[in-house]
This record gives structure tokens, sequence and C-alpha cells, in this order.
């Protein structure tokens, strides 16, 4: 296909039960100057014929089909086939409102933005969740980024929110901003991966325009890409946390250090309990030390103020990682 505005990525791993709902909402779309590239990650179900009969149909869709890499592989193959400006991703289980990208892509032409961001609804067993931005509706240029946006993108200051929801699926990104960024996250990373290029690129950013309208419909569900919290979390958290401390200058953006400080500790907090809890001791309290001394996590718990953290649990947990108290944080896992 020749070049287009809009290039969308959408990985597919064994989503036949839902991938057609996806793909018609992309189909549906008011917006026409964009291409569909469809990444088969080795699915074992039907996925893989479903996304070759839209690419059957629709000139503006096509079909890689890989071994299975994991999403952030997906993703990467997809970008190096990509012709469009800008590129937005599109989750199998997921959909779209059907103005979305006329809305999008019309605030990138108008302005000239590198990243365009909207809210989203998470749709949710209890109901649907509006998901909103702490930013208004609005571009943002490079100084109204550095004092409004980059001190509070990653930590809004409220324990623990978001400023701007680390997603790829909600956001528009100049192609060149994602070249740039996307191959150099590791596969290894299963949770987490999203943060390390969204928050790259907004530092990277010149200009970045927010809509209010929640055009995107998250789909929570037990697929493929729900990563188990195995002895596998403790590396890729490590593997998460200096890839962040090795692309972020904290002396060119100093703002960043206690946001990144909360956000280890978010991500210890979210995952050492499930972790640890199969693992026995002695083995148990030898990894736990390790992951207590390790620089970054042991700098974090050091940081963050304990009062600020929510839930008893989770300050009791911080206490235990910052002292190194495996006795009482086995304790605190049975109770």
């Amino acid at each position: 296909m020749s070049n287009c505005f809009l290039s969308v990525i959408v990985p597919v791993y064994n989503a036949e039960s839902y991938l057609a709902r996806c793909l018609d909402s992309i189909l549906a779309q008011t917006f026409t100057d964009f291409e569909v590239i469809l990444v088969d990650d080795g699915s074992t179900d039907g996925s893989a014929a479903l996304c070759d009969s839209y690419a059957g149909k629709d000139g503006r869709f096509s079909c890689i089909h890989k071994k299975n890499g994991g999403h952030t592989s997906a993703r990467q193959a997809g970008l190096k086939q990509a012709s469009g400006t800008y590129i937005a991703f599109v989750d199998s289980d997921d959909w779209i409102a059907a103005t979305m990208y006329q809305t999008m892509c019309g605030a990138a032409k108008d302005t000239g933005a590198d990243m365009v961001c909207c809210n989203y609804t998470a749709v949710t067993p209890k109901g649907n969740l509006l998901c909103r931005s702490t930013f208004p509706e609005g571009l943002y240029e490079k100084p109204l980024l550095e004092e409004q946006v980059y001190p509070r993108m990653l930590y809004s200051g409220s324990y623990f929110t978001y400023g701007e929801a680390p997603n790829l699926w909600n956001k528009l990104f100049r192609r060149e901003l994602l070249n740039k960024n996307l191959p150099s996250v590791p596969l290894s990373v299963k949770l987490g991966e999203d943060a390390l290029v969204t928050y790259i690129c907004l530092l990277e950013s010149s200009r970045v325009y927010f809509c209010e309208e929640p055009f995107y419909y998250y789909q929570s569900s037990s697929s493929s890409l729900t990563h188990n919290m195995d002895e596998n979390r403790l590396s890729e958290n490590r593997t998460l946390f200096d890839a962040f401390l090795s692309i972020v200058d904290l002396s060119v953006y100093p703002c960043m250090e206690r946001q990144l400080d909360t956000y280890f500790v978010y991500q210890c907090l979210l995952t050492y309990g499930p972790v640890f809890s199969g693992i026995p001791t002695p083995r148990g309290r030898r990894m736990f030390l390790d992951e207590c001394a390790y620089p970054p996590v042991k700098r974090a718990f050091r940081a963050v103020r304990i009062r600020e953290l929510k839930g008893l649990h989770n300050k009791l947990y911080a206490l235990c990682i910052r002292h190194r108290l495996y006795r009482l944080f086995r304790f605190l896992l049975s109770h």
C-alpha cells in the first residue's frame, strides 16, 4: 500500500472470539486514509485465517504471520511495515468509536502535534468505567509540557494514579518517535512495556494534543497477553527499571526522579506479594533480600514516603522492603 496518513497496528494472538468486533470497529471509521497491519503472533486458533479474510476483503488491510514472540515483538514487526505519517495501536480484544481517528487525525493535522491522546472506557464485569487524563483538552507546546505535563505525567501525586495513562492504544504517535523508541523495548518485559514507550515519547515531543472524548474501549480479559505473576516477574521488574534509568536523563528531567521512584515502588508492591507467596523459604528469603538490595528498588523505597501509600498492607509491605524484614513480610502474605 502507498503511504497513508495513519497506520493502525493490531497484534493478534488466539483472539478468534473477539477479533471481528475489533476489526469491524476499525472498518467503521469515518476517517478513511489509513492502513491496518494485522500481526498474527503465532496464533493456534482461527485468528490467522480471520486476519487473512479481512486482508482479502479490504485493500487497506495486510497481515503478517510470525512465530509467537509476545506483544512487543508483534508491535515492532508491525511498525517495520508501517507507511503512515502517524501510528496507532488497537489490541485485538478491544474496539474503538467510529469517529476516533477522524477526530484525532484531524487534531494532528491542525496542530502538527507529535502525539495525540484521548480518554478511554474500561469495560469491566461491574460496568463501564470512564478513565480520564488529568490534563484538560487542548494543545500543549514544549513550555507547557515542561510546566504542566512532565512533572506529573507518570505519577499524578495521588497513589497510584497516572497523570496520563501509559497505554499505547489511546494515542497517535508520529512515526519517527516510535521508530526511535519502540525497537529499544526489551522483549522480556511483559508488564510496563507501554510505559517505556509512552513517557519517553512524551518527553521527546515538541507538542502534544489531549482529546477529552473517550474513543477507545478497553476490554479486560483473560487473554494470552495477560502475564502471570511468577518468578520471572522479578527479572522483568529489573529490566524495566534499568531501561527507564538508562533512557531518562534525570539531569535534564529532574521532575522524573520522584515519579520513577514512586512508579518503581508501585510495580514492586503490585508484584512482590503474588510472586513471593509461591516461593518457599529459605529460597524466598534469599530472593527477597536480593530484591530489597537491588539499587533502583533500595533507592525508591527509601525515597518514597510510606505514609503517602494507600492501604495498610501496602504501607507494611513497603516497610518490610525498606528494612529487609522478610519474616514480617511472609507473615503479612498469609494474613
